[in-house]
């Protein structure tokens, strides 16, 4: 699709509008999870038609991928303090706990459901993932280009695995889930000396 045929597909709808979508999307998520939400359920909650649902999106995956997208609070794209190291944490301060543990069991039954849904698994990498690993791309280049880090660390390429890691192991090894407190300890601990920052 050309983008100006996706533009004029996206100004269907007013920003405020979307929102409401997206929100509601993932209230629902919460709610039933992936395999049991269903456009019909979207639809009543939100009070749309089906099809107003398809023309904004192609099906399920894409408007639930996107609703994740934009249900962020805050992405890396929306932090520079200055130092990478007080940008990894200024993220952690920027969520809420509780949001936090409900977007976790979101997100593990969305990651089981993407593994055996081909469709699901493109529109998280196209629309979720990828702008993330761009941000974080952006995110060390920065520090580079600060002299925060060295172009040359190994470490700088796997950024988003050191994080993601650390939250998703806690659970299998320590069968709890990771918190704001955890996060801060893993950050200082783990990813800012691979990082070679100070």
């Amino acid at each position: 699709m050309s983008p100006e045929a996706t533009t004029a597909r996206r100004t269907r709808l007013t920003p405020e509008r979307e929102r409401e979508l997206y929100t509601a999307v993932v209230e629902l998520l919460r709610e039933v999870g992936y395999e049991a939400l269903t456009m019909d359920a979207v639809a009543a909650r939100t009070r749309a038609s089906k099809a107003t649902l398809y023309r904004q999106w192609k099906g399920k995956p894409e408007l639930v991928a996107t609703a994740l997208r934009h249900h962020k609070p805050v992405s890396f794209a929306d932090i520079d303090t200055g130092s990478l190291k007080e940008d990894l944490h200024e993220l952690v301060r920027c969520h809420d706990e509780n949001e936090i543990k409900r977007d976790q069991e979101v997100m593990r039954g969305l990651a089981h459901a993407a593994f055996q849904n081909e469709d699901l698994f493109t529109a998280l990498r196209e629309l979720l993932i990828e702008p993330e690993l761009a941000s974080f791309r952006d995110l060390v280049q920065r520090a580079v280009d600060r002299g925060e880090m060295s172009p040359d660390n190994p470490a700088r390429h796997f950024l988003p695995h050191l994080l993601f890691g650390g939250a998703l192991a806690r659970p299998i090894i320590e069968g709890i889930d990771p918190d704001p407190e955890y996060t801060h300890r893993y950050i200082d601990a783990v990813v800012v000396p691979a990082l070679g920052l100070s």
